[in-house]
């Protein structure tokens, strides 16, 4: 059994926790003892070994330290043609000099709030890292929208992250919209360390009645970072949730999307596009909860895969047995252009109501070489016609960024990927 499935891995920072939020502090940790760390033979990290990852590369298990983050580094990190809020954090802590001050918003610090601003959503006995982020979390930030904004610029989560004193990273978010709100969300984070660090996030997002809430993220992090992400989110009745997801470095990353459905009409959409080479790894569980009749979720991923890089998707719909009226659907496809490259693919249904439309499904194969021998016989070259292909694979998902800004920037990322690494 490898060493970082024992319940005493993380024991310094767990006793070197904050004293605030002091109840469900208290709670994650029984939970994350109760669990420990996935050893190799449990399902939901059967193919994903973090704890193995950890123990090979992480050689301090202590907090990293917030660093000075200044003024020119965060404007030269913000990405070409975005207009609109930064919130900026340093290994996890908001630092509110450095960030927009939106008059109407409340943003503050996390550990400036009372207990009911974390653990409502996320669920420690579901994941231990989810527990042991709520059990020794440093501080984070809190995000409230009041009812009835319509938020039209974009916030961007700009993350600076480093080994620093430590090598855990541990951001944690919590943002609400009231009802008939409308926000748009981007999550950045910016790789400074030179050496490895093991970056364990989460994120709850509370939306009320009639609200639009869209999350996009891009991760693009150095080739030595390990990460493991909780996204959890509630939405009531009449609202909307849309998330999009690329993948593009790192060494290991584990993404765990939960979304529940808790009201009538409400739409969950869930993409993803991952886009590997080298020896990165990527591992995207989504769970879709319908929990309520007449709800609709809808769920593409993709992905194109190079070199010795290894793909896991394993995404679950949950009808539950009054959530009749559902309409639920979800999708996997995957381009393998190296007989190195690996991808487990796992969609699942649990339906327990009868009036339901239900779809899923996997594809996993090569480019298709009719298509390819077409655009080379109207005078495209190879390569630029391979590329023509894949960005066509690529793009059902990048459509689905309504920010233009941010789409044309990863618009650019996935063809300079697509254009020089494959």
């Amino acid at each position: 059994m490898s060493t970082l499935t024992k319940q005493d891995t993380f024991n310094s920072i767990l006793e070197g926790a904050p004293k605030n939020f002091e109840s469900e502090r208290t709670l994650a940790k029984e939970s994350y003892f109760a669990q420990g760390l996935p050893a190799l033979k449990a399902e939901e990290y059967k193919f994903t070994s973090i704890a193995k990852k950890l123990e090979q590369t992480i050689e301090n298990f202590s907090s990293a330290q917030a660093f000075e983050v200044s003024d020119e580094l965060v404007k030269s990190s913000i990405y070409p043609g975005f207009e609109g809020n930064v919130l900026v954090f340093s290994n996890g802590k908001f630092l509110p000099e450095l960030s927009s001050n939106i008059e109407g918003l409340e943003i503050s610090a996390l550990s400036e709030k009372p207990e009911t601003a974390i653990g409502s959503i996320a669920k420690v006995e579901k994941d231990a890292f989810a527990a042991l982020n709520q059990a020794s979390f440093v501080d984070g930030a809190f995000i409230s929208v009041p009812k009835k904004s319509q938020v039209e610029k974009p916030f961007l989560l700009l993350s600076f992250n480093k080994s620093n004193e430590g090598q855990v990273i541990q951001p944690r978010i919590w943002i609400e919209a009231g009802d008939f709100a409308e926000v748009t969300f981007i999550d950045q984070s910016v790789d400074l360390s030179e050496t490895s660090y093991f970056l364990n996030k989460v994120i709850e997002i509370k939306g009320g009645v009639n609200t639009h809430i869209r999350y996009y993220r891009i991760q693009n992090e150095g080739k030595n970072s390990i990460e493991v992400s909780n996204i959890e989110t509630d939405i009531q009745q009449d609202s909307r949730f849309t998330s999009v997801n690329i993948s593009l470095s790192g060494d290991m990353v584990r993404n765990n999307l939960n979304l529940n459905l808790l009201g009538s009409n409400s739409e969950g959409n869930m993409y993803g596009l991952y886009l590997l080479n080298g020896k990165t790894h990527v591992d995207n569980h989504t769970n879709v909860d319908h929990t309520i009749p007449h709800a609709e979720s809808n769920e593409l991923y993709k992905g194109i895969l190079a070199d010795q890089s290894r793909g896991v998707f394993n995404g679950k719909i949950f009808v539950r047995q009054d959530a009749q009226k559902t309409n639920a659907f979800q999708q996997n496809n995957n381009i393998l252009l190296s007989e190195d490259a690996v991808v487990n693919t796992k969609p699942q249904l649990e339906i327990w109501a009868d009036d339901v439309k239900c779809s899923h499904g996997c594809t996993t194969g090569q480019l298709d070489e009719e298509a390819l021998f077409y655009l080379q016989a109207r005078g495209i070259d190879k390569t630029q016609a391979k590329g023509l292909l894949l960005y066509a694979f690529a793009g059902e998902v990048l459509e689905h960024i309504e920010e233009d800004s941010f789409r044309e920037y990863c618009i650019s990322l996935v063809q300079e990927r697509l254009g020089s690494k494959f």
